[in-house]
């Protein structure tokens, strides 16, 4: 499964209402995690390596729209705290 990373300009961000949208926060840690619904969220602070159940590693953070598909199963490894914007489809 992909985990899509993109880098949208501010046009765009507002386009697609990301500013609206719930904001999570997370210091420093390391956890499984499994999405069970498309997920879309925009990184404002931190940084992420995340490694999927089938070994491919991600990376992604500040400033990146990251795209999380459902069925998805990964271990996050928060390097920098993590502040997002997020919503799920």
């Amino acid at each position: 499964m992909e985990v899509k990373v993109e880098k949208l300009n501010q046009d765009e961000l507002k386009k697609r209402k990301v500013f609206g949208w719930s904001i999570w926060e997370k210091e420093i840690s390391r956890f499984d995690w499994e999405y069970d619904s498309i997920e879309e969220c925009y990184f404002l602070e931190g940084e992420v390596a995340l490694e999927t159940s089938d070994g491919n590693k991600v990376n992604f953070g500040k400033g990146d729209f990251v795209t999380f598909p459902s069925g998805l199963v990964c271990v996050w490894d928060i390097k920098q705290p993590v502040k997002k914007h997020y919503r799920f489809k």
